[in-house]
């Protein structure tokens, strides 16, 4: 049996990216692959679901893109956290925190 890979809670894919993106600014698909390494293969991001989020993220202006040019020449969009990303960052990280120790407490084993 084969284990699954677990589905992103829907507003965890923001806090990915946007952490993802405070280590160094990637290009989209970077941003999948070093998430999924990160999480040491748990975690794998379509690009049906990251490049909406990208496009969310940017419009709220928590990241910024710009076009370059990948080592084999192709255009390439680049993406950056921005100082508000770094803001919205921190509220994130919080409340993933109260809601990760929230749900540890009702998994906790019955004493």
């Amino acid at each position: 049996m084969s284990a699954q890979r677990p589905d992103l809670l829907q507003g965890t894919l923001d806090l990915l990216i946007l952490q993802t993106l405070e280590r160094e600014q990637l290009h989209g698909w970077a941003i999948s692959r070093r998430i999924r390494q990160l999480s040491c293969d748990t975690l794998v991001v379509s690009q049906g679901s990251l490049y909406p989020a990208l496009y969310r993220l940017e419009d709220r202006g928590w990241i910024a893109g710009a076009e370059a040019l990948s080592p084999e020449g192709r255009r390439i969009r680049v993406y950056r956290l921005s100082a508000a990303g770094r803001r919205q960052l921190a509220r994130e990280e919080e409340t993933w925190r109260r809601f990760s120790a929230g749900v540890n407490l009702v998994l906790k084993p019955a004493t």
